[in-house]
Parts: structure tokens; C-alpha cells; sequence
């Protein structure tokens, strides 16, 4: 068995698994076993009245016991508070945004999100999507931009919002509200491990996995992080 034995059946108990594991996928992905899917019941998915991972995420996002977003190939998934510098020192490969764009290894594109959510702190994806001119006729592309933000580590899912009908009743998936693990957690804290080589960082994450989940071998763990 590659992954956790381990029964999610709260917001509570998701946390507790993130702050023991370090990094949790949401989805079931190639390590069997290793994603909130996979440990939680089935009955608690779409049960109607019943509050289960769907609801869960947006308590857990704003929990500031962990970060969320498309962490993990391009899927969404939490990396704990704790391990977060230095999953962002290693996918970050050491550089600030602006560094990066600077050093012309981000699109014009990714700039313009990237200032938009910085300077707001925190948008709703729709009100991003408007302040960014990403509406019919406009650009296209902000689910690739938003996404490789994510994985780079540069933007980060605060919270879900549920919008309201007239009676003041929910409806519909949550929206996500996007912000920056900086504004999240503070950029001291963010940038905490830059004083190790990205490769160092690296290095920890996959020693630590390894303890996390000792039968699964190295390619399997290195494409988790990638």
C-alpha cells in the first residue's frame, strides 16, 4: 500500500492529515491512496444536506494552517503551513515574481494577474477575470495562466465564496477567491527558506516524503512535486 491509512470525515480531520503528511492532493492521482478522494467516504461526496470535502475546502483554505491551490500537476491540492517555504523555495527556483519576469522567464500575461491579485490582496476568479479583460472578446487563456501561477507558487486559493439568490440562499460551487501565499502568511515567512539552494529545498521535501510514505519509490515522489 503507497498510501495513508487514514479516515477523513471533517474540515477538522483534513487539516490534522495536512499538518501529519506536509502535502495532500485533493484528487486521487498516480500514488494510490494519497489524496483526500481516496480518505474520505464516499458518502460524504454529494450527499445532499451532508457538508463533505466540497464545503470543507474554503474552512480549510482560510484555516492558516495550510495552503491551497493547483499544487499537483496541475490539480488542486494543500501543502501544509509548516512545509510551505520550502515547496515554494523549490518551485520558485529561488526567484521572486518580478525576478522572474524581469529575468523574461514569465509572460506579460502572468504579470498582469499576478500585480492584479497582489494589489487587491484577494479577488473573487470572477472579479479577476473582469479587472483582466478576460470576458468575451477579450484574452483568452486564464485558466492556463492562473493554473501555472499556482503551481509556481506565486498565487494561492484563500477561500471559496458561495454566491446568493434572492432569498439569501447559496447556490452553485463555490467561487474561488485567489490571493498570494504572501499576503496569506506574510513575505517573511513566504521566502523563509531562499537561504537554501532550490535544490536543498528539494531535497527536504522528498527525505520527508519518503518517511510520509516509505513504499512508494522515487519517480513516483518526484513527479508528486515536480
Amino acid at each position: 500500500m503507497s498510501g495513508l491509512l487514514f479516515q477523513i470525515r471533517s474540515a477538522d480531520d483534513v487539516i490534522e492529515l495536512i499538518e501529519d503528511v506536509g502535502f495532500l492532493p485533493f484528487f486521487a492521482n498516480h500514488i494510490p491512496g494519497f489524496s483526500v478522494e481516496e480518505c474520505c467516504p464516499r458518502e460524504l461526496w454529494f450527499a445532499e444536506g451532508v457538508d463533505g470535502p466540497w464545503e470543507w475546502k474554503g474552512p480549510i483554505a482560510r484555516s492558516g494552517r495550510c495552503v491551497y491551490g493547483k499544487f499537483y500537476g496541475g490539480k488542486a491540492g494543500f501543502v501544509s503551513r509548516a512545509w510551505f517555504p520550502e515547496f515554494a523555495n523549490f518551485r520558485r527556483d529561488g526567484y521572486d515574481f518580478d525576478a522572474r519576469y524581469d529575468d523574461e522567464l514569465a509572460s506579460r500575461k502572468d504579470k498582469v494577474i499576478f500585480d492584479t491579485v497582489s494589489e487587491h490582496g484577494a479577488l473573487l476568479s470572477k472579479e479577476l477575470k473582469d479587472i483582466c479583460n478576460y470576458r468575451k472578446g477579450g484574452n483568452k487563456g486564464f485558466d492556463t495562466v492562473i493554473t501555472r501561477l499556482q503551481m509556481q507558487t506565486y498565487i494561492s486559493v484563500a477561500d471559496f465564496v458561495y454566491m446568493k439568490d434572492k432569498f439569501g440562499q447559496t447556490y452553485g460551487w463555490g467561487v474561488a477567491k485567489y490571493s498570494t501565499p504572501e499576503v496569506q502568511f506574510g513575505y517573511d515567512f513566504t521566502t523563509s527558506a531562499y537561504r537554501r539552494e532550490p535544490e536543498e529545498s528539494r531535497e527536504r521535501i522528498i527525505a520527508h516524503l519518503k518517511t510520509v510514505l516509505p513504499e512508494t519509490d522515487m519517480e513516483q515522489l518526484l513527479k508528486l512535486i515536480k
